[in-house]
């Protein structure tokens, strides 16, 4: 694959130095291989958006509503394809492939309707003073540069991509490395719907790439998902242009059950909470927090739906949980499996990479973990639980708040009002209640403390592409 980028509405093979090779984490085996853009490719994909910029931004709503469902109607038309390739690079099983590709036809489908609305958000203000009107306008912010992480390719692109072009934005896109086929896709239909040039471009690359794209000078805004060591490089050459940046970063959330939980339902739910994509959410519950009064009866049963889990290829077999994505992750987490068992830590499942060919590890549990236990505070991008029991309220709240993060948590409670009333008490950006980690695009997702800047999703998400102007006017 040479052609391999997108620049100003036309495919060109990658003129960098790095070769990206592509794997199936199922077999720990390449099947493709592609060129990395060059520096001077991300600023030709710069200049393309730049020059495409004045046209798109005048497009009307109901124009640029209909490329983003005709973004949405391809998706689906492609559905087998992506749902295999989701499969193969990523090492999802199929039922997660499948739920990626219909959150993002949701997302394209969503802003298409907030695009819709933006001509109503241009409205006159009131003034308390005599002798002037005033009105607000809603602008596009510019051109705006969209890193996007590997975990959930294809998903966390359109939650980009939708809301920045459904404001007039244009783009320059860069996928991860580790999966940079499948956001492919978005360029070939932007071919099929005639998507003005350069409105849409995208450039693979590693962090040669990413770094030219986040220092470039003709950005107007930066959105970045992924890890807070490379977020923090990401922020740091935006405040040299003193431009804004939306950062999803990680987290290393609490999932607290209390005692009038029913013992299966909160198991489903914990395990949902760390196993879904191997554990390679920022949003993972890692940290349970169990009340004493049921932590003898869900800690072992607990144990035992981790341990029957069906681990394996997700092409070949009918499985629960795949691999790990990359042989880099694979190997951080077998390096958390080596700290706990120098940290003495209580192993009740798993700790262990799995003895086959592909990136695999064993869905685990450890109980009792100390809170200075790194196992405790580092994110580890891996399905990893780490338990512990408190016995009132307070200590569940204060020792889940206790943590650098704040991206999400989940709270398990049969009384209602306890659950309301401790989901308000939480650092986080989103909790939910009762329930597996469902998102809905109506919502917002982000976080507090080191889990990031600004939100995505819901109206949260459209308003990070949009400038406010006011215009005022004299009437005398």
């Amino acid at each position: 694959m040479t052609t391999s980028h997108y620049i100003a509405g036309r495919w060109v093979e990658g003129q960098g130095s790095d070769c990206i090779s592509v794997n199936d984490p199922a077999l720990g085996q390449p099947f493709a291989e592609l060129m990395a853009a060059s520096v001077a490719q991300v600023d030709q994909a710069v200049a393309a958006a730049r020059n495409a910029l004045p046209t798109w931004k005048q497009v009307s709503a109901n124009e640029r509503a209909a490329y983003l469902r005709g973004f949405a109607e391809q998706l689906g038309q492609r559905r087998e394809a992506l749902i295999s390739l989701q499969m193969r690079n990523n090492g999802k099983p199929r039922h997660e492939a499948e739920i990626d590709l219909d959150d993002a036809i949701a997302t394209f489908a969503y802003y298409a309707d907030l695009a819709e609305q933006l001509p109503e958000r241009n409205r006159e203000v009131a003034l308390a003073a005599p002798g002037f009107t005033a009105r607000t306008r809603l602008e596009p912010v510019g051109v705006v540069g969209l890193i996007v992480p590997w975990n959930f390719p294809l998903v966390t692109s359109a939650w980009k991509l939708a809301p920045a072009l459904a404001a007039g934005c244009t783009v320059v896109l860069k996928p991860s490395e580790v999966t940079p086929l499948i956001e492919q896709t978005y360029g070939q239909i932007a071919d099929t719907l005639g998507l003005p040039a350069g409105v849409l471009n995208i450039v693979n690359g590693k962090a040669e790439t990413g770094a030219a794209l986040s220092s470039h000078s003709g950005l107007d805004k930066l959105s970045f998902t992924g890890s807070n060591s490379v977020g923090s490089q990401v922020m740091r050459s935006a405040s040299a242009q003193c431009r804004p940046v939306t950062l999803e970063l990680g987290g290393k959330s609490a999932i607290v059950v209390f005692d009038d939980c029913d013992v299966d339902q909160a198991v489903e739910w914990i395990v949902a909470g760390i196993t879904w994509n191997a554990g390679q959410m920022c949003s993972a519950t890692s940290r349970l927090l169990v009340h004493d009064g049921i932590a003898d009866a869900l800690l072992p049963r607990l144990q035992q739906a981790l341990e029957t889990l069906r681990v394996g290829n997700p092409l070949t077999e009918e499985v629960d949980m795949g691999p790990l994505t990359s042989q880099a992750q694979w190997l951080k987490v077998a390096s958390y499996f080596a700290t706990a068992r120098e940290e003495g830590l209580q192993c009740l499942a798993g700790g262990k990479a799995l003895d086959r060919d592909g990136w695999f590890v064993s869905p685990t549990l450890y109980t009792d973990v100390p809170v200075d236990s790194r196992l405790w505070n580092e994110e580890i991008f891996g399905p990893v639980l780490c338990a512990r029991r408190f016995s009132t309220e307070a200590q569940a709240i204060t020792e889940a708040n206790d943590s650098r993060f704040g991206l999400v948590a989940t709270v398990c409670s049969a009384d209602l009002e306890r659950a309301e009333r401790v989901a308000d008490a939480l650092e986080v950006g989103h909790v939910w209640i009762n329930s597996v980690q469902a998102v809905f695009v109506e919502t917002s997702w982000g976080g507090t403390k080191g889990s990031g800047i600004g939100r995505e999703l819901g109206p949260w998400g459209l308003s990070g592409y949009l400038s406010v102007k006011h215009v005022t006017r004299c009437l005398g």
